[in-house]
């Protein structure tokens, strides 16, 4: 499954993954949204580099829920000519 990982490395990796708790799994799956969305976010910063926070969490909004979604939940986008 993964190219760079030898089958015995991988085996072990999945041996540890169906042995961790369900607390942890959840756990590490937040992490790993955390991470994109940090991701997702200096991305938008280079983007939209005179950008406010606020203006940068409504476009992660856009990119998390799709634009329809987030201009139901947030409304339209705010000074847009701005950026």
């Amino acid at each position: 499954m993964l190219t760079d990982t030898s089958p015995e490395t991988e085996k072990v990796l999945n041996d540890l993954l169906r042995q961790a708790p369900v607390w942890r799994k959840l756990e590490m799956m937040s992490q790993l949204n955390q991470t994109a969305k940090q991701l997702v976010l200096a991305g938008l910063k280079e983007q939209y580099p005179n950008a406010d926070a606020a203006c940068l969490h409504r476009h992660l909004a856009d990119r998390l829920l799709g634009s329809e979604l987030a201009e139901k939940v947030f409304g339209p986008h705010f000074l847009e000519t701005a950026i």
